[in-house]
């Protein structure tokens, strides 16, 4: 199943990774739990403050949770830059990625990235691309 997200989810995205760069961007995209596409933009902060790493902030990243919980909503993307890489994710992405039902978003800001954007779902150290659905 592709990602649905927002083209104005989307584009807050590639703002945010701009303005960041040469810094990682992160974040994370939810939507009440009953939806079908991803709308609401969470930015966080870049706690490794890394141009080839993200993490995020665990006071921050526990808030962010709380809060997707009172509002009847869950996690659907994380997402993250890449700066000076195609957006295809790395060894410590793919380490990292614990949950298989998630969309891991990549944005490249890197002037020599082929593609800028692109989403994977990443199981058990397997990464299989999938297709963005851009909603209006």
């Amino acid at each position: 199943m592709p990602l649905r997200i927002t083209r104005a989810a989307l584009e807050q995205i590639q703002r945010q990774a701009a303005r960041e760069h040469p810094i990682e961007a992160c974040g994370l995209i939810a939507a009440p739990c009953e939806a079908t596409v991803a709308a609401r933009v969470i930015p966080m902060r870049n706690h490794a403050a890394s141009e080839v790493w993200f993490s995020f902030d665990p006071r921050e990243q526990l808030r962010v949770w709380s809060e997707l919980d009172e509002r009847d909503e869950e996690c659907r993307v994380l997402y993250h830059s890449h700066t000076a890489s195609e957006a295809w994710p790395s060894r410590e992405d793919i380490a990292h990625a614990q949950d298989p039902a998630l969309h891991y978003l990549i944005l490249s800001t890197w002037p020599g990235a082929r593609h800028r954007i692109r989403s994977f779902r990443i199981v058990e150290g397997r990464v299989f691309e999938e297709q963005l659905s851009i909603q209006e």
